[in-house]
């Protein structure tokens, strides 16, 4: 059994400080996520709205349309559902090393506080999920090289869309291992996800916001170690 040496961070409507970002990049605090019945209906409310519109056939972006500069292609209705694994195998091009275990927990925290807001469309069972991720400390594997910047972090966020969706491989237990195989350990099924989430999870700066988190702590006690020394 984990022993915490901080106190409970609760992921929900609340913001989140930088010292709450670090302290679960080291997994020094339980994970815990907003419970109660009025939360989870204000999330519930954003894909109850999404089917409303695919019902009324509406455009929604990125969902019945391309992403980008495609953004004029229509997606018939019946290949809606296929989207979003679409988009996340097309990212799936990372290189290079891959991000260190505390600097995928700060990703993965930075991502889950972000769509806790309950504006990007996503279920409360995904909110759900990418908290047992940190709780268990199942990691996706990220490369350090792909894109960062403009639109979001597309490529590095892949990663964590395709194993919430039990494909490519994660670090659990010290060992590097395909993300179904560990879903199947653990009694969980793999996300099917819905439209929008896919775009929800990948469109967004939480790499960019988690390393910076980890660079702030970092700075910080340089800054103290050097006015010690002086």
């Amino acid at each position: 059994m984990t022993t915490y040496l901080a106190e409970p961070v609760v992921f929900g409507e609340q913001p989140l400080s930088i010292e709450n970002i670090n302290v679960l990049s080291q997994r020094r605090a339980q994970v815990l996520l907003q419970d109660d019945a009025a939360y989870r209906e204000m999330i519930a409310k954003g894909p109850r709205f999404l089917d409303t519109l695919l019902d009324k056939e509406g455009v929604i972006y990125g969902v019945t349309t391309g992403y980008g500069d495609s953004c004029v292609v229509a997606v018939p209705l019946h290949q809606v559902e296929a989207l979003p694994r679409h988009l996340y195998t097309f990212h799936g091009c990372g290189l290079g090393q891959l991000l260190d275990e505390a600097s995928t927990r700060a990703v993965l925290a930075a991502r889950l506080q972000s769509l806790c807001q309950g504006v990007s469309g996503v279920r409360v069972e995904l909110l759900e999920r990418l908290r047992a991720f940190l709780e268990h400390d199942v990691l996706p594997l990220i490369p350090e090289e792909g894109s960062v910047g403009a639109s979001g972090d597309l490529t590095p966020l892949s990663y964590v869309a395709a194993t919430l969706s039990g494909e490519r491989e994660v670090l659990f237990k010290g060992e590097h291992r395909s993300a179904a195989e560990v879903h199947a350990e653990l009694g969980w099924t793999p996300l099917v996800l819905r439209p929008k989430e896919a775009l929800a999870l990948m469109n967004g700066t939480a790499v960019m916001t988690a390393l910076a988190c980890l660079a702030f702590s970092r700075a910080e006690y340089l800054l103290k170690l050097a006015t010690r020394i002086t």
